[in-house]
């Protein structure tokens, strides 16, 4: 049978060769640049907050709510978000949007290929925006950035577009398995948004990236849980529906608000003015 198979027919099965311990030598390096990205990005986010909000010069995250501003506290995100519009006007219209659906379109359409100034620019904005009060998170940032680190790591040893979007994949992991202390979850996100295949070759690096950056994140930015929950008693069966409506709730919210994200860039796209 296998005699009839044309190279990319064998290509498509789920076998591996030595090459996957190249990409995996080279995802886990990437792991380890990720979660200094992300030590880096969250730092910068509670130094803006700082500056901006409290007029100090700090880099440990701190809400935004506790400040003395009063009603200037207004201005605060508008000037974060003008300060956003110049760097994409005059630095780069790829930081403009969430970050993952760049990544998906580096993918689809770019042959997996990001630029170094999408990797500088795309964190420094992020965190610029989040400090300034801007309602966003980390998680688009971080895939974006992780994967353009991955993407130029790919490029600067030429390789092929099927190698760099591993890397690139490997990048985003590891970032979102260092901010967010959740290496699994990160693994699993990135295969289904961005790899779009279960196959060891490209599976084997991206989980080592994740693991590596998991790893790195305790000395980095410590232990413990994410959100941590004080000690509770179990939920009651009345406990219970209400976490069933909340549910479903949240369900239809959540498409109502993707629709509504949807429909005001299509509204602003239709203003006869400049995008900045």
């Amino acid at each position: 049978m296998t005699g009839n198979l044309q190279p990319d027919d064998l290509l498509g099965d789920f076998t591996a060769d030595r090459r996957v311990l190249t990409l995996t030598g080279m995802a886990a390096l990437i792991g380890v640049i990720s979660a200094l990205v992300a030590l880096a990005l969250l730092r910068l986010i509670g130094f803006f907050t700082h500056l901006f909000y409290y007029h100090a010069i700090d880099s440990r995250l701190v809400s935004p709510a506790d400040n003395r501003l009063g009603v200037w506290a207004l201005l605060v995100p508008i000037v974060g978000g003008l300060i956003v519009g110049l760097m994409a006007r005059y630095g780069s219209e790829r930081i403009r949007g969430h970050g993952i659906p760049e990544a998906l379109e580096a993918i689809l359409i770019g042959q997996s290929r990001m630029s170094a100034r999408v990797a500088v620019l795309k964190p420094l904005s992020s965190a610029i925006s989040i400090g300034t009060g801007g309602p966003f998170g980390a998680e688009g940032p971080i895939i974006m950035t992780g994967g353009a680190l991955g993407s130029l790591f790919g490029q600067a040893f030429h390789l092929s577009p099927a190698e760099r979007k591993t890397l690139l994949v490997a990048g985003a992991a590891g970032g979102m398995a260092a901010v967010f202390s959740t290496p699994l979850a990160a693994t699993l996100l990135a295969v289904e948004l961005l790899l779009f295949e279960w196959k060891p070759r490209s599976f084997i690096p991206v989980a080592c990236a994740a693991a590596v950056a998991g790893a790195l994140r305790v000395p980095l930015l410590g232990a413990g849980p994410l959100f941590p929950v004080p000690p509770h008693a179990a939920l009651t069966a009345d406990g219970l529906v209400i976490a069933l409506a909340l549910g479903i709730a949240a369900a239809f919210g959540s498409g109502l608000l993707t629709w509504l994200v949807y429909a005001c860039e299509d509204l602003f796209r239709k203003v006869p003015v400049h995008w900045m």
